[in-house]
């Protein structure tokens, strides 16, 4: 078959999905700005006639991209610990598995350099609250009051934006121990310590579809 007849089918062959996950791939590497439809058509290896069959727009691009991630971040994160119905070990399983999604931390500074965006500040605002309230959710269950859980998860969250962006400023990096062991303090120092002898007098009624749900649904636990 000749070669132009190939070239001509192959954009038929990648979908919106396709298009979504290749912007934010480029997105991490280098930024919102670098994302273009000559650039991402070049790394997929089509014509832009691929990317107009799809999109009319680079900001409907973007905003697809973003919809996919914030979806998928939601899945991963949250999904992964809607069986932990022990609220401690559940925020003990959120600190490790945030802990160890680079990529998704590499995303999300990209993402919080472009707030001045306004395809990306809505997203990122709905991400970060869903998170404050997941933590704070989580923190009830664990045992605190109202405001206690409240400022525990404004500072768990502070702590890892923080340290989000210290890392990827730090140069060398930390070592696999040195951040591991980091990892390790800051869940001893931010999970709530059963209150008494027995650990299961220190939570709360809280029933655990009271937690945010893949769905996106959050309902106040107590």
């Amino acid at each position: 078959m000749p070669t132009n007849a190939l070239r001509s089918e192959r954009p038929a062959r990648l979908s919106a999905a396709d298009w979504a996950q290749a912007a934010l791939d480029l997105m991490a590497e280098q930024g919102l700005a670098a994302v273009g439809v000559e650039p991402l058509a070049r790394r997929l290896g089509v014509t832009k006639g691929s990317f107009y069959w799809h999109f009319p727009s680079r900001e409907a691009l973007l905003t697809a991209a973003l919809e996919h991630w914030e979806s998928v971040e939601q899945e991963t994160v949250f999904g992964k610990l809607e069986a932990i119905s022990d609220p401690r070990e559940r925020l003990r399983a959120l600190f490790q598995l945030v802990a160890h999604e680079v990529r998704t931390h590499v995303l999300y500074s990209e993402l919080l350099k472009a707030l001045d965006n306004p395809v990306v500040k809505p997203v990122v605002e709905r991400v970060s609250q869903r998170r404050l309230d997941y933590l704070w959710a989580s923190f009830r269950q664990a045992g605190l009051t109202r405001t206690e859980a409240q400022h525990r998860a404004r500072l768990a969250y502070a702590a890892y934006i923080g340290f989000l962006q210290l890392s990827l400023q730090l140069q060398p990096r930390l070592h696999h121990d040195e951040f591991e062991a980091y990892v390790d303090h800051v869940m001893a120092t931010l999970n709530p310590q059963p209150r008494g002898g027995n650990p299961q007098e220190s939570f709360l009624p809280c029933p655990v579809r009271s937690m945010p749900s893949t769905s996106g649904s959050l309902k106040s636990p107590c």
